[in-house]
């Protein structure tokens, strides 16, 4: 497995990935920290530090730039229940610019009533920005809450917004 960091606005963005897939990333320059989102069958012994992770790391440097669709189809690998597999499989399919409620994410999981599962699943998410939990608000529309901080999901959310409304 490799890991890099780059920069964006909102504050350092490590990701780690094996020649396939991101298995981790977030808000954070602390590799460590990201390692423990890592289901444990998935978790690699060894991280060695890269400048660059090719496609992946283009992927977040051009979604920082406005392509907001350039992380759709980076994969990502996680070991998790049938749930939250699901719901991270639904936060991949909410398009940038269109946030949804926790109700909504639950709904489209096919379990309605299940709206702190979702956000559960929000919050368990390793592969954060590749699998948009950000894209996720209460019902009111305030932000509720993010692994990475609010100020992260204020930018996400607002820099979203700007690029979808520059696309239409």
């Amino acid at each position: 497995m490799h890991a890099t960091t780059i920069p964006t606005p909102p504050g350092p963005f490590t990701l780690v990935a094996s020649d396939e897939a991101v298995v981790a990333s977030g808000w954070t320059d602390d590799v460590d920290a990201l390692l423990a989102l890592v289901a444990p069958r998935l978790r690699p012994a060894d991280v060695r530090i890269r400048k660059d992770l090719g496609a992946f790391s283009k992927a977040a440097r051009d979604y920082v730039a406005g392509d907001l669709t350039a992380i759709d189809a980076v994969p990502v690998s996680y070991a998790a229940t049938p749930f939250l597999t699901r719901a991270w499989e639904q936060l991949r399919a909410i398009p940038a610019g269109a946030p949804e409620s926790y109700g909504q994410l639950a709904a489209r999981c096919g379990r309605p009533a299940a709206v702190r599962a979702a956000g559960t699943a929000c919050g368990r998410n390793p592969t954060a920005l590749f699998v948009p939990c950000h894209r996720i608000v209460r019902s009111d529309g305030s932000l509720g809450g993010f692994g990475w901080g609010l100020d992260v999901k204020r930018w996400l959310l607002a820099h979203e917004a700007f690029g979808a409304g520059a696309a239409a």
